[in-house]
């Protein structure tokens, strides 16, 4: 039996969360870092979407398996939890500057403590499942 097969969905979904957020943090504190930079546009990473879609074909099986040993086997569209990685986004400033730095403090503070909210649930929910398997494997005790 592989060791996968003992964390569910939830474990490894969780687990990808926490790493995509923590790349969304140094993103975030990337713009902070160059508020004063001229010039500067402040980018997001983008990976909601990505892992929705990653969740909902899980389970789901794809016809492009090939039908014989010489056919070119086809990718398929479904993507799979360890393949999402985001999508980095450029943002554009709502409001112009004088020298086309596109960071917006306020903007950016509500990102990173959105974010840092979003990164101790996912830390909290983990944990509350692995003490759930801790209690499995003590027997209840």
């Amino acid at each position: 039996m592989s060791i996968d097969g003992i964390f569910s969905t939830t474990i490894n979904l969780l687990g990808k969360s926490l790493d995509l957020r923590a790349e969304n943090h140094n993103r975030i504190s990337s713009n902070l870092a160059n508020a004063e930079t001229p010039g500067y546009m402040p980018t997001a990473l983008s990976f909601e979407k990505e892992l929705r879609v990653a969740i909902d074909a899980k389970g789901q099986t794809t016809s492009l398996s090939p039908t014989n040993s010489r056919h070119i086997p086809l990718k398929s569209s479904l993507t799979s939890l360890e393949q999402v990685r985001g999508s980095i986004v450029e943002e554009k400033s709502s409001i112009p500057t004088l020298d086309h730095n596109g960071v917006e403090l306020e903007n950016e503070m509500s990102k990173m403590v959105k974010n840092q909210i979003m990164f101790s649930a996912s830390i909290q929910l983990l944990t509350k499942k692995f003490e759930g398997l801790k209690t499995a494997i003590k027997g209840g005790n």
